[in-house]
Order: C-alpha cells, then sequence, then structure tokens
C-alpha cells in the first residue's frame, strides 16, 4: 500500500489502547472468559482466512478483511451483528478496497454456504441463512463504524523490505509470513504499528530456525519494548493453540456466544 502510514487514517484513528479496547469489549466478557473470546476470534479469522481462499483472493485482501472485523468488534458488541454475517461482509468490503475486483454478493453466498457446508459442518449443524439484503445491509454498518477509514497498512510490505536488508533467504521469509498470518488471530493489529509487527514476525522466525541475527535487530531503531509486547502476544497464540481442539469445543463457543435478538430475513 503506497502513501503515508503516519498520516494515514490507520496511524490516527485505528491503533487503540489496550485498555480501551478491554473496557469495549466488557459486554462480551460478562458472557465469555477472555480465552473464549479469544477461541471465537481465532475461528472466524480461520473462517474468512478459507473464505478468501476459495474465493482466490490475494493474502493482502484476506487480511483486510480480518483487521475490517476486529475493527468493528473492538467498538461493538458480538450480539451487535452475527459474525457470521459480518465475515463474509468485511471479504466481499476488502476485496473492493484492495482493487481486487468486486465479488458480486450472490458469489458472494453461495461460496460461503459451500464453505460452511464443507469445511465448518463441524461448527454449523444448518445452511448459511443470510442473503443479498442482509450483506448489503450489513455492509452499510460495517462502512459507518469503520469512518470509512478502508486503508489498512498491512505488514507484509514491511516484512519484504526488512528480508531484502537482512539478506534474501526464503525459508525465513517464508516462515516469517506465516507468522504474520497467525498475528491477525490475535490483537496485535488494533495496536502497534504494522512495521513493528513485521519486525516482531521475522524476530520469532529466526528463533525458530535458529537463525542468529541479534546484531543485525539490535541496529534497528525501534521500540524494543514494543516490539517484545507483540512479541508475547503471538507467542501466547501459539500456546493457546496447542490445547484449543477448534472442532471439538467450538459449537459450545457459539452456542454461548452473545447473539442478535432477530433472525435474518430469508
Amino acid at each position: 500500500m503506497a502513501g503515508n502510514f503516519w498520516q494515514s487514517s490507520h496511524y490516527q484513528q485505528w491503533l487503540l489502547d489496550k485498555q480501551d479496547l478491554v473496557r469495549e469489549r466488557q459486554l462480551d466478557l460478562q458472557v465469555l472468559s477472555e480465552e473464549e473470546y479469544q477461541k471465537l476470534f481465532i475461528f472466524f479469522s480461520n473462517f474468512i482466512q478459507i473464505l478468501g481462499e476459495h474465493l482466490k483472493l490475494r493474502q493482502q485482501v484476506i487480511a483486510t478483511a480480518t483487521v475490517y472485523f476486529k475493527r468493528f468488534y473492538a467498538r461493538n458488541s458480538l450480539k451487535y451483528i452475527d459474525p457470521l454475517l459480518l465475515a463474509p461482509t468485511c471479504v466481499g468490503l476488502a476485496s473492493k478496497v484492495e482493487e481486487f475486483g468486486v465479488i458480486s454478493n450472490s458469489r458472494l453466498i453461495t461460496t460461503c454456504s459451500t464453505v460452511v457446508k464443507n469445511k465448518f459442518s463441524y461448527a454449523y449443524t444448518t445452511d448459511f441463512p443470510y442473503r443479498t439484503n442482509n450483506i448489503l445491509e450489513c455492509e452499510f454498518y460495517l462502512l459507518e463504524n469503520l469512518d470509512c477509514c478502508l486503508i489498512v497498512y498491512q505488514p507484509y510490505r514491511p516484512l519484504i523490505q526488512l528480508i531484502q536488508d537482512i539478506g534474501n533467504d526464503e525459508q525465513l521469509f517464508s516462515l516469517a509470513w506465516r507468522v504474520v498470518n497467525d498475528s491477525l488471530r490475535t490483537d496485535v493489529c488494533l495496536l502497534y504499528p504494522p512495521y513493528q509487527i513485521a519486525i516482531a514476525c521475522l524476530e520469532i522466525a529466526c528463533v525458530i530456525l535458529g537463525k542468529d541475527h541479534k546484531n543485525w535487530f539490535a541496529e534497528l531503531s525501534v521500540d524494543i519494548e514494543k516490539i517484545q509486547e507483540i512479541t508475547r502476544y503471538i507467542i501466547s497464540l501459539f500456546e493457546l493453540w496447542k490445547t484449543y481442539e477448534e472442532k471439538k469445543d467450538i459449537q459450545a463457543l457459539l452456542a454461548k456466544m452473545p447473539k442478535p435478538k432477530q433472525s435474518p430475513s430469508r
């Protein structure tokens, strides 16, 4: 994404304070534990990822959709809009903003129905319930809540620049890219600039692969404390994954999740 991050709405309006994030979630955290809340967001991030892959979208588009999704619920309870409706709405909007090309609502709904039936039958026992009018209405609320701040800066571009600087290493780049994808399952995209996320993901990849680039990292002019905070978020995610059996746990979590009062019209 070209342009100046420091003058963007991403930096000026959408780098949130951790305390504000916790406060906004209090309504949902009266029903769910913090771990249950995180597990639900891991599930819906996975849903967006698989839906995007079925639509043959670039990772940048999928990542932007995930950020939209997380931004909406950073300011709203889960009971405001069903995440199963918001997720494809975010994918549709991101495809327009990232200039991938407009996905027709009918294709979006058909693909959603297929993904729910074939990939997420362990979570949903009924068909995908939403139609075009639901997507259109949801997009209106999404745009309103995002305050039309639709340009999202991702860690992928700074990661490419960092890898070029460290010395092109395909193995290191591939793993760091995957760690950036994993970071979308945490809150870091709401709290930290993308270049800091890229550095933290690269550092984690170096540790996993046993590559010693301590001197290179030491020469970076960055807030090391922030990098360590991001690293802790991602390591916590890895720790959670060790015990999280999504196929076994998710139906109970979805049943417990706060829900909108009205059912969708067919």
